[in-house]
């Protein structure tokens, strides 16, 4: 338990049912369908839609989902991929011959692939939902229609993207007032978006992959310089997948399978696993936390691809003699300053929780990828454009290069927590590439330091990127900071928060919930 003489939040608890957000006027919706008698689905995309007009930069109808389902009596997670593909043209040989060589431009039309959510909301809603698209929209076209009040984190992250936001007046004029972003406190609108949602609430998928909504959308991204065409959004679908899984301390953690990373938070789970992590000082718990970080991490960059066009090696990947290779690279006394043929070869990415009355649960997450996404936005359906084919590789003969309608690694990943056949906790945490570290740590807060659900989320956090650098917040002791750097490694002290996280855990016993929602952002958690 916290110490309640300090500043902080007490985890949620409720005896029927829970939802946990970033947005409070998310968790509201989310809160209302509940009491109303929706379920879970319904609530989680109704909370997902007011974040798609009041969380603006980290999410929107125009980015992709993915979900993770485990109706009442469920022994494991129906699994839904929501992610876009590539346009039709979008072949390796037209991007080099547009002078793309490197990498994909994150705010580029060649960034930006089918958008999958609205396609995954249809799906998922069709099958297990139990509300109309009206009812479930209509919260967040209230607030795209009519205005919403800009919250703290969202007005922060909002301002440290003017200059991009400014470089597209279709977006500019939208996302910008007066040529800056609006403050905490103010009020905000998108009246194309709402018109756009109502179109959706009346007409499902078809609306938004077909018909003005969709020519506004290939036009914008026509007119400057994208390849895509109306057959390509027409094609949208998304997809049920088998889940993947792995064994933590008795606990069968669930993710989505590649082109997810889910993978990637298995593999560090599976490196953890071999210490006694609660054991562990603050300084040992970062350390090892970064350096199964850089080892998990090698693997999802050379192996996660979208499975339709590369085999994946899952089972190789979760399998313990691969396992048993990763941990042995761990050295507990310095940092690991890895090259790719050091590594074991194969020889051959907002978030929300929901569970219900009835006892069924959703982990859901709906993404732009980076901060407003691709920063173009559909001038008359005010949708703007998710940046996600910015994680495809340019490099002919990697699993992860770009082909003609093939789905890019990608970053979301919902989690899900089972015990014996049952489910226990929908979990996720967000934060770009940030997520398969995140969902590690967390599940290890609460496993091995038994940490309450806030605690869990609350505890400092630390990311080892890809440059070679330990990102660290600044609420670590000071001693761990000497520490990590005497063991070699290159620290950053952020000045932004690191990701952020939602869960709601069931305990098997008594059926009471606990549920938690970050102090990162502005939202919470709720139940009754």
């Amino acid at each position: 338990m916290r110490n309640l003489q300090l500043p902080g939040r007490s985890p949620v608890f409720a005896r029927n049912a829970a939802i946990a957000t970033s947005h409070p006027l998310a968790t509201a919706a989310g809160l209302s369908i509940l009491k109303s008698g929706g379920n879970a689905v319904d609530a989680a995309i109704a909370a997902c839609a007011v974040m798609c007009v009041v969380e603006p930069a980290m999410t929107g109808i125009g980015g992709d989902c993915f979900a993770l389902y485990a109706p009442k009596g469920a022994s494991k997670p129906v699994a839904l991929n929501g992610s876009g593909k590539a346009p039709k043209a979008a072949t390796l040989a037209k991007l080099k011959e547009l002078g793309i060589e490197d990498e994909i431009p994150l705010h580029s039309p060649h960034a930006v692939t089918v958008p999958g959510a609205i396609a995954a909301w249809s799906k998922l809603l069709a099958d297990h939902g139990s509300k109309s698209f009206a009812e479930i929209l209509a919260p967040a076209i209230e607030y795209a229609e009519h205005g919403y009040v800009v919250h703290s984190r969202v007005a922060f992250d909002w301002e440290g993207e003017v200059e991009e936001l400014a470089a597209d007046p279709d977006t500019a004029r939208v996302m910008l007032v007066d040529g800056k972003a609006p403050k905490a406190g103010s009020i905000h609108s998108q009246p194309q978006l709402a018109e756009t949602l109502k179109k959706i609430a009346a007409g499902g998928r078809d609306a938004f992959y077909t018909g003005e909504v969709a020519e506004d959308m290939v036009a914008k991204l026509n007119s400057v310089g994208g390849l895509h065409t109306m057959e390509d959004f027409a094609a949208a679908d998304a997809e049920y997948v088998e889940p993947i899984r792995t064994d933590y301390r008795g606990y069968d953690i669930y993710e989505c399978p590649p082109n997810g990373q889910g993978i990637c938070a298995l593999m560090i789970l599976n490196i953890l696993s071999g210490f006694d992590v609660a054991s562990l000082s603050e300084a040992d718990r970062v350390h090892l936390i970064a350096e199964a970080t850089k080892i998990g991490y090698n693997q999802r960059n050379a192996y996660v691809a979208d499975p339709k066009f590369a085999d994946v090696p899952v089972e190789w990947m979760l399998g313990e003699e691969h396992t048993a290779q990763m941990r042995a690279m761990v050295d507990m006394t310095k940092a690991g300053n890895f090259k790719d043929s050091d590594f074991p070869v194969h020889r051959d990415t907002i978030y929300l929780s929901c569970i219900d009355e009835q006892g069924n649960a959703v982990s859901f997450i709906n993404s732009l990828f980076s901060g407003f996404g691709s920063m173009i936005m559909a001038p008359k359906s005010g949708v703007m454009l998710h940046s996600r084919g910015n994680s495809f590789h340019v490099k002919e003969g990697h699993p992860n290069c770009i082909e003609p309608r093939k789905r890019p690694m990608h970053t979301i990943i919902p989690g899900f927590v089972f015990k014996g056949g049952t489910p226990v906790a929908p979990f996720g945490v967000m934060g770009g590439q940030y997520q398969s570290t995140g969902q590690a740590n967390f599940i290890s807060n609460v496993v091995d330091r038994g940490l309450d659900m806030q605690e869990a989320m609350d505890a400092p956090r630390s990311f080892a990127t890809t440059e070679g650098v330990l990102q660290v917040e600044c609420t670590f002791e000071e001693a761990t900071y000497a520490t990590l750097e005497a063991r070699g490694h290159t620290l950053e002290r952020v000045d932004k928060p690191i990701g952020g996280s939602q869960c709601i855990w069931r305990d098997p016993e008594t059926g009471i919930l606990q549920a938690g929602s970050d102090p990162r952002k502005d939202g919470h958690a709720s139940g009754y």
